[in-house]
């Protein structure tokens, strides 16, 4: 069952992602990498990474689509035809197949014999409370084995607040300015 939710995510996702190259509203094309980004965080809450989907929605669905919104109001809402670019393309393209064929490596899903579930998860369950004082085991990797990890997450939606603040302000004394004639 977990498999068919995952499944019927990442199509979604794919949809959106085509959805998101054919529109030529702007607007429109905010709106569909918000929802994007939305199911993103559903997909990776299913995978069980609560905090980056956390990150996720904060950052992608929230933060990002205020800043690509006001930045709409400084420009034209209909995109400006482009002709197709064969070098970006053929870079892309390269780029998603070297991923998809370094994924081969990678452990089965779900595999008890898989390296995280043979070294790093029994290290954390046995040593845990021992080493960092906290019997919580999730708090314990969160906050201390994974601190700069989560340091780093918090540092992201900060800066991304602090980003649209600015923003925003600067757009509304430009507004201000321009209803004030200058005088």
């Amino acid at each position: 069952m977990i498999e068919l939710i995952d499944l019927s995510l990442l199509l979604f996702l794919a949809v959106l992602a085509v959805l998101v190259a054919r529109l030529h509203n702007l607007f429109a094309v905010v709106m569909v990498m918000g929802f994007y980004s939305l199911v993103s965080a559903a997909l990776f809450t299913v995978l069980d990474a609560v905090d980056v989907a956390f990150t996720e929605a904060a950052v992608g669905a929230g933060i990002s689509t205020i800043i690509l919104l006001a930045t709409l109001l400084q420009t034209t809402s209909e995109e400006k035809p482009q002709p197709l670019r064969l070098v970006p393309l053929v870079i892309v393209l390269a780029t998603g197949a070297t991923l998809v064929l370094a994924t081969g490596d990678m452990p089965q899903y779900g595999d008890p014999e898989a390296p995280i579930h043979r070294h790093v998860a029994p290290r954390y369950i046995e040593d845990s409370a021992r080493e960092i004082g906290v019997p919580n085991i999730v708090t314990s990797v969160l906050a201390s084995y994974r601190g700069y990890d989560t340091l780093g997450e918090t540092t992201v939606i900060f800066a991304a607040g602090v980003g649209v603040l600015l923003l925003l302000g600067r757009s509304l004394r430009a507004t201000k300015d321009d209803a004030g004639g200058g005088a």
